[in-house]
């Protein structure tokens, strides 16, 4: 059911813009696997399990005002059960006021209705390249 993996995706991104984080975090599987690639983002690396996953968008939030906001410029299933995104994002800075904007792609696989695995990139051809990757592919060989 791709459309139903990228209606997840999207519940998720209308999620955290309704500051409602509770219901985003219920999207994710308890053994979720955030992968932060882009390496001008904040923590870069990666992080397993729901708590650790929370705690990274948790830091980022925190360091936002309540006006931060993501606008989804494309979305598209691309097989597998992954979900390419790509969005635009800002507001202003919690203790500086300062305005801050960006973009990034984002990568996202969905399993029985829980977001299982998801990757930050720089810009979708780094996004779509690495979907390409075993850990994205499922063509993983332990």
């Amino acid at each position: 059911m791709p459309q139903a993996d990228v209606d997840v995706v999207l519940e998720q991104f209308a999620a955290t813009n309704a500051r409602d984080f509770a219901r985003a975090m219920d999207l994710y599987g308890d053994d979720v696997t955030l992968i932060v690639a882009d390496e001008n983002q904040p923590n870069a690396g990666t992080y397993e399990g729901k708590e650790a996953v929370g705690e990274w968008f948790g830091d980022w939030f925190r360091a936002f005002a309540k006006d931060y906001r993501f606008e989804i410029k494309e979305v598209r299933e691309l097989g597998g059960s992954v979900v390419f995104l790509f969005a635009g994002h800002g507001g202003s800075g919690r203790l500086s006021g300062a305005e801050v904007r960006g973009e990034n792609a984002y990568l996202y696989r969905v399993s029985d209705g829980k977001i299982t695995q998801v990757g930050f990139f720089a810009g979708p051809p780094d996004a779509l390249e690495a979907a390409s990757l075993p850990e994205w592919s499922g063509d993983k060989t332990d």
